[in-house]
């Protein structure tokens, strides 16, 4: 790899989505040591990057295959944490919302695998609607683990059930994979 081709990968955009994969482990390490509130800190750090990459990436013209793919890794690695950092920090709370989480992965994993299943690859399709559910899913987060108030996750999975439906369908109507599809609506006014 020669140097214009790593400038061209270093861009803003791609270093706020490299940022998650380093708050990772810092995060790990904090749930596993018990630091709760530094856990939930670090992890405002990870949801700010996440909301800026994207930002970044369409003001300064940067919005690219890879960095979108970036993303989506880098997504992948935050939710990964805050699964088994929640685990160790919070397993009764996570116990008893397990039907709620489990729905959260399942809305995660149904349009992955039926991405993987027509086009061989994971889709990093950038919805609103999963922008919206993952924004009111990371909110939740707060007031359940930090005050045990359960009803904003509740909420927030059937905004995620939503979300997924619409991903499966835009995979369903998309005879190629593509990113930053925005909605089902625009995908099928591109038809």
């Amino acid at each position: 790899m020669n140097l214009a081709h790593i400038r061209l990968l270093l861009t803003l955009p791609n270093l706020l989505s490299g940022v998650r994969f380093v708050t990772a482990p810092i995060m790990l390490y904090l749930a596993w040591n018990g630091y709760g509130l530094a856990f939930m800190a670090v992890l405002t750090v990870a949801f700010l990057s996440d909301i800026l990459d994207g930002l970044a990436a369409r003001l300064t013209g940067q919005v690219t295959q890879f960095g979108a793919r970036l993303d989506t890794w880098a997504d992948l690695a935050t939710y990964l944490t805050i699964g088994f950092g929640t685990w160790w920090l919070w397993s009764d709370i996570v116990h008893r919302e397990d039907l709620y989480l489990y729905g959260i992965i399942t809305c995660y994993l149904i349009p992955a695998i039926v991405g993987m299943i027509k086009f061989g690859a994971y889709a990093s399709y950038h919805t609103w609607g999963v922008k919206i559910a993952a924004v009111s899913i990371g909110a939740s987060l707060y007031p359940l683990f930090l005050a045990d108030i359960a009803w904003p996750l509740r909420v927030s999975v059937y905004i995620y059930a939503l979300a997924a439906i619409e991903e499966v369908a835009i995979t369903l109507c998309l005879k190629e994979l593509k990113s930053n599809v925005g909605t089902l609506w625009h995908v099928l006014q591109q038809k």
